[in-house]
């Protein structure tokens, strides 16, 4: 172990920090984190400093020597960092409404991380993260980067594809929700249950379910398919599936899958939604800024309750679990995004998939409980792995052939004069954060 633990978070103005200082702090014995560095931009800086005023509070309250530092330099901040994590969102949740009503108003679904949303997302947020991956593998060559950012399966195949930095994971809370809801369905104790998942990020399949390390799938099962609309996350309309669908099936489909097994219904109901003048990321502005109103009171020294409403619990405190066992070699298993290796046949060595994994202080090791994806599922997910290839090399290249190939060949989309004035707009609206679609120079170097 280290007898200095340096952590950096990358977009530590971000809500969900309380969450993760709180798993720090309760892990402190062993995770022993000396330093605590959250970084955030400029336009971020008053929220950056409520946070770290609140962290510097929780962290008195439990009489640690953790010390935190707000900055806006982020070089500075991940120097000989043992653990660089990001949460960061490029534009902001005003971009995040655009990958929301956009879509919408040509009359398709509308998510930050699925169909013509995801895609816009990606092509933000990729350069940025590889810029960063960069700066790590110059000033902090051994960290292990940790990111939660979406969309999260496509800025890890950036990573795998584009990056000299080769010590990074995946991470999102879906398994987590899933293990939780299931164990809601048992009436038991979420740390009972565990899940063999594989797939890709936001797609995702649950295999095997384990209650206390005891395979339970065939009962556990019959008792999903029955009470399926208790496994959902925050962020999704609670749509009930179809018994005979699970059973043909036979796998647990994450709540994300609703947007392509669903497709009408979940457009429908954003469709509602959207002529009422509501989207999720306008529900996200309003309860952030709620939660930022309660972070500011001098009093408050504890992760509130209400951050739950947010839709990315547990977010945070995978990351903390995660690592801890990579600097505590726990050899635990854990979902996450990671190199496929040879794990699964269907994709190349080099394709970035999100499974099931021992965590070792070397990495992530994928967990080989199956060989390949049954028939029923390895279609939809070639399809999007297709389309996370195309948006990562779009993001990298500032390529638009690549970007148009990859919102038509989208199952949310499937439409190529469509795709084609969808995606002319939203590059349009996003134009400031998209300098190398937009920079000529870099254009023609690139292509």
């Amino acid at each position: 172990m280290n007898k200095f633990l340096k952590i950096a978070t990358i977009g530590g103005g971000s809500s969900y920090t309380p969450e993760f200082l709180e798993g720090l702090i309760n892990r402190y014995g062993e995770l022993p984190a000396d330093e605590l560095w959250l970084v955030d931009i400029e336009e971020g800086l008053e929220k950056l400093e409520i946070i770290g005023e609140l962290g510097r509070r929780m962290v008195d309250k439990a009489n640690i020597p953790m010390k935190i530092f707000t900055t806006t330099d982020r070089k500075k901040a991940i120097k000989d960092a043992d653990f660089v994590t990001t949460q960061i969102r490029v534009g902001q949740l005003k971009a995040r409404a655009k990958d929301e009503s956009i879509p919408l108003s040509y009359g398709f679904i509308g998510q930050e991380t699925n169909g013509a949303g995801g895609l816009v997302n990606g092509l933000r947020t990729i350069p940025v993260i590889l810029e960063i991956a960069d700066e790590m593998n110059e000033l902090c060559p051994d960290a292990w980067l940790i990111n939660f950012t979406n969309p999260v399966g496509m800025v890890t195949e950036a990573l795998a594809r584009y990056s000299k930095h080769r010590k990074f994971i995946g991470l999102c809370n879906t398994p987590v929700g899933i293990e939780r809801g299931i164990a809601k369905i048992l009436d038991i104790d979420h740390s009972r249950v565990r899940i063999d998942f594989a797939g890709l990020n936001h797609m995702i399949y649950g295999f095997n379910i384990f209650v206390d390390n005891q395979n339970k799938t065939s009962e556990v099962f019959e008792r999903f398919i029955e009470n399926s609309i208790l496994v959902n996350m925050k962020n999704i309309d609670p749509m009930e599936w179809d018994e005979k669908f699970l059973k043909a099936l036979k796998l647990i489909p994450c709540p994300y899958h609703k947007y392509y097994y669903k497709q009408r219904d979940m457009l429908e109901s954003q469709l509602n939604q959207y002529k009422n003048g509501i989207t999720r990321a306008e529900e996200v502005i309003k309860t952030e800024s709620e939660l930022f109103n309660i972070y500011k009171n001098s009093e408050l020294n504890t992760k509130p309750i209400e951050l739950e409403k947010r839709g990315g619990a547990y977010y945070s405190d995978a990351a903390c679990n995660l690592i801890s066992s990579i600097y505590n070699n726990k050899r635990d298993l854990q979902v996450v995004s990671t190199i496929n290796g040879t794990t699964i046949k269907d994709f190349p060595p080099e394709y970035a998939i999100e499974i099931t994994s021992r965590i070792t202080k070397d990495g992530p090791v994928p967990y080989k409980f199956i060989d390949e994806f049954p028939v029923s599922i390895k279609g939809l997910i070639n399809q999007i792995k297709t389309f996370e290839i195309l948006g990562a090399e779009a993001a990298m290249k500032g390529n638009y052939d690549k970007a148009l190939l990859a919102i038509t060949l989208n199952p949310l989309i499937a439409n190529d004069i469509l795709g084609h004035r969808l995606l002319d707009e939203m590059l349009e609206s996003n134009k400031e954060y998209l300098p190398r679609f937009f920079n000529k120079e870099f254009h023609r170097e690139n292509q």
